[in-house]
């Protein structure tokens, strides 16, 4: 649970830029890529990632600016624009209207009660969760995978080393 705004700031530019870096590889003829046809395909994925934001964070009382929930997906430039946007709108409004001491506000999240530092955290775990699904679908899709919390297979030449061995 976050305790103070400095660390939410900190974590949320890394892991928003990673969320954001896996967006913009996205292709329209990708979107469609799932693991079965019950499955949510990548776009449906991605989508979710992004209207989460503002639907869990005005749960709070912020006003995070945001599609609705139920819109359609869009094409995979939209979604990555669209994250852009509700990445900076929520970090906007945190330190706009959020201190130290209203991380420990607690707010009725899901019919639990949550504290304002948990929900936060909650937030960007959300998306790592969501990013490990998408990664497996664009691979499946023929993208290149960006590496995030270290080099993808491609990436390792850039470093002068060889993949590791599968």
């Amino acid at each position: 649970m976050f305790t103070t705004i400095t660390e939410f700031e900190s974590l949320w530019a890394h892991e928003s830029g990673s969320t954001l870096k896996l967006m913009r590889v996205l292709t329209d003829g990708s979107l469609h890529q799932a693991v079965t046809p019950q499955d949510r395909n990548l776009g449906r994925i991605a989508w979710h990632i992004v209207v989460t934001v503002p639907e869990m964070m005005n749960r709070t009382g912020l006003s995070v600016v945001g599609p609705a929930e139920n819109a359609p997906v869009p094409s995979a430039r939209v979604i990555a624009d669209s994250y852009e946007r509700v990445s900076a709108s929520v970090l906007a409004q945190v330190q706009r209207h959020w201190t130290d001491a209203t991380l420990q506000v607690v707010d009725e999240m899901y019919g639990q009660h949550w504290k304002r530092g948990f929900t936060l955290v909650a937030l960007i775990h959300h998306q790592i969760h969501h990013r490990g699904q998408m990664t497996v679908l664009m691979r499946q899709a023929g993208l290149v995978v960006p590496g995030l919390h270290g080099p993808a297979r491609e990436e390792w030449s850039a470093f002068g080393m060889a993949a590791p061995s599968l």
